[in-house]
């Protein structure tokens, strides 16, 4: 797989029966935003952050593990922290080594995990970025496999299969959905899930003001630099969208939305208070553009939200 146009339903379809023994198939919740003070209006949450190592990214780091031969050095991953533990668990799971490089912005509950699933794990520079540039060294001298966060095909056959779950679960008609929103970082769950659907339904990006990455793209029409920084930093914040998920967004994201950092918090905030719902901030990002207004369901238009991360401190039981 080389390109975008082996990110398909058929390949999605595959994958997810090649990752079902690996993955949990995560459920989803019904609730109304009148529980969150606005309009009555029904909403479906996708609970994806249930998924082993705290976020979907398991689903790609094992697709990758599955498919792709591994050398005797094992696999490498950059992240913000949740593709990390996802390849960690995996590779744990898998019998393989892993290697992980994080920034120094990563959560100290993703750090934690990625301990616990006994990768090797360096900490090093500011932000995502850089933690792909010493990753990259590091491939250079070792011979491991490395395994993108998000500009990878077999990641975004994994991470497609959220897409599936959620139309199995809520299938065209009557019951089905009309519009999902997707929080994006580089990209890989976007474009995963927008190719499974192929415009078969409304598919809105989600991304902070200081992490506009898909948004910055969309107006240029390619990949470019953008900010990298805000509260979500360490898993919606990398410097450029995915280049292979880019001409699917262009195909089938209807629109982006960005939310501020305050909105975020405010949406963890309420998930917690109304559902008992932890969310990493990245997690919650894209319920803040239905709980802070910035997108405005029609009547009757169904809607679902990924919950997509856990991974926080926000909790502790002392």
């Amino acid at each position: 797989m080389t390109d975008d146009q082996a990110i398909t339903p058929q390949a999605i379809a595959a994958t997810e029966q090649l990752i079902r023994p690996f993955i949990r198939h995560t459920p989803m919740l019904d609730a109304d935003l009148a529980d969150f003070s606005l309009a009555p209006h029904r909403v479906a949450f996708k609970l994806e952050f249930l998924q082993h190592s705290g976020s979907f990214k398991a689903r790609g780091a094992f697709t990758n593990l599955l498919t792709r031969t591994v050398p005797a050095a094992g696999v490498v991953a950059a992240s913000g922290g949740n593709h990390g533990a996802a390849v960690a668990y995996a590779a744990q799971r898998l019998g393989v080594r892993a290697t992980i490089f994080v920034p120094k912005v990563t959560s100290p509950a993703k750090i934690e995990r990625i301990r616990g699933y006994g990768a090797e794990l360096i900490v090093g520079g500011e932000r995502y970025a850089d933690a792909l540039a010493a990753s990259e060294t590091f491939v250079r001298t070792s011979d491991a496999l490395p395994i993108h966060a998000y500009d990878q095909p077999e990641t975004l056959l994994g991470q497609g299969t959220v897409g599936l779950e959620i139309e199995a679960e809520r299938p065209q008609g009557d019951t089905g959905i009309d519009t999902l929103l997707v929080a994006v970082g580089g990209g890989g769950l976007i474009g995963g899930v927008a190719a499974w659907f192929a415009g078969r339904i409304k598919i809105v990006a989600v991304e902070p003001q200081a992490a506009p990455t898909l948004h910055r793209a969309l107006e240029a029409g390619h990949p470019v630099d953008a900010e990298a920084g805000g509260i979500a930093a360490d898993s919606l914040a990398p410097k450029q969208v995915g280049r292979l998920m880019f001409p699917i967004a262009q195909a089938f994201v209807a629109q982006s939305i960005l939310v501020s950092d305050a909105e975020i918090q405010t949406a963890q905030r309420k998930l917690w208070d109304v559902l008992r719902i932890v969310a990493e901030p990245g997690g919650a990002a894209a319920f803040a553009a239905l709980l802070s207004g910035r997108y405005r369901p029609a009547p009757n238009e169904r809607i679902a939200v990924v919950l997509c991360g856990a991974n926080t401190t926000a909790v502790h039981f002392d």
